[in-house]
């Protein structure tokens, strides 16, 4: 029969998807190297730094407050990507801070539920390093880029205790987010700096490569990434566990479909992803309707949309175990609706083409 070519040509829409949701099958290469004749990494597509063990600060829930400095560069101020995450013992991600183009993104979650987050616009500019300070107490937080305050919360929860957990550099917890770029020098104080302390750390770091301390603002955890070889940066203070570079790309705490609800934001970024799945899977409703139409099955509208959101289950499952792949519900639900839309594109043209290829079958009214 004519529509004998419609069972070969499902197989490869199938294949053709998880082709495209399981690239790549492997763990590849972590992409972080030394960065030749300076103090500093750069990670490239894929690449992570994690901590040898559990980070913590000494004193630090007697604190009422914490800062960090960063001193990076990103590779391209049109990528978006997570540089510093850290996450408790319950495997939860407590603090990021996000590389958004030429944005810096600070979100803090809360034990009991919900999250604080801080926004600041420019704080990157093309082919220029930045040197981050947050810093956070009583006062406020406040955010410096270069030594001069751009931006102010008054009430933005970090603590000392927030820095107390798996200490991870230049990709998320949990979801791969990876940055790319080069990060010079990083430290933690188990309090808030003053606006003054922040001015001339950043003229220490860019002068000498490290705070001096002359100001008793001696950091609680110092990296300053002057190995340049090996797999281990080396932590300057009591509190700062050695940080390890792996061998492979591994996500820290890699979540197994992580929940719709958890997933979701009102971003460029999720919305296009969104759409890219629902887009991804109109052909293959639209191949699986026609062949069962063709084969006069019963109810080949809902047997079509069930083999579509099992092959999303699939991908999702699978994509637990591959650390440069997401795996969500969010992803099964517009697959399946991708998988609806095909059902109902093909009810729609087949009558309009049904001229030119009477052998297709049109759908009962």
């Amino acid at each position: 029969m004519k529509f004998n070519f419609l069972p070969p040509v499902c197989v490869a829409v199938v294949c053709t998807v998880l082709a495209l949701g399981l690239w790549p099958l492997h763990a590849p290469l972590n992409e972080v190297s030394w960065l030749p004749g300076r103090n500093g990494i750069r990670f490239g597509r894929h690449g992570t730094v994690t901590s040898a063990g559990f980070f913590h600060l000494k004193h630090a829930h007697a604190q009422p407050g914490a800062s960090l400095e960063i001193w990076l560069q990103p590779t391209l101020i049109w990528y978006s990507g997570t540089f510093l995450s850290l996450s408790g013992d319950g495997n939860v991600s407590q603090f990021l801070v996000r590389q958004v183009q030429m944005d810096l993104f600070l979100e803090v979650s809360h034990p009991a539920g919900g999250r604080t987050r801080l926004w600041v616009k420019n704080a990157f500019h093309r082919y220029l390093p930045a040197f981050i300070t947050i810093t956070s107490g009583e006062r406020g937080a406040w955010v410096f880029v270069d030594g001069a305050l751009v931006a102010a919360q008054p009430q933005f929860p970090l603590s000392a205790g927030d820095f107390d957990g798996r200490l991870v550099l230049g990709d998320a917890q949990g979801q791969t987010d990876s940055w790319s770029g080069q990060i010079f020098g990083f430290a933690v104080y188990d309090r808030q700096l003053t606006g003054a302390q922040a001015c001339r750390h950043y003229e220490e770091w860019r002068r000498g490569g490290q705070p001096d301390g002359a100001d008793g603002g001696r950091p609680a955890a110092l990296y300053l990434f002057d190995e340049h070889a090996g797999n281990t940066i080396r932590g300057r203070t009591a509190s700062a566990v050695d940080l390890h570079i792996p061998s492979r790309y591994t996500v820290v705490n890699q979540k197994f479909l992580e929940p719709i609800w958890s997933e979701f934001s009102l971003t460029h970024d999720y919305a296009w992803a969104a759409l890219k799945n629902v887009v991804g899977f109109i052909p293959l409703g639209f191949c699986f309707y026609a062949w069962f139409r063709a084969l006069s099955l019963k109810r080949a509208a809902l047997f079509t949309v069930v083999i579509g959101t099992a092959v999303s289950l699939t991908i999702e499952v699978l994509q637990a175990f591959l650390p440069t792949r997401d795996s969500g519900t969010t992803d099964i639900v517009t697959n399946t609706f991708g998988t609806w839309l095909g059902v109902a594109g093909y009810n729609l043209v087949t009558p309009v083409v049904k001229e030119f290829f009477a052998w297709m079958p049109v759908p009962r009214r």
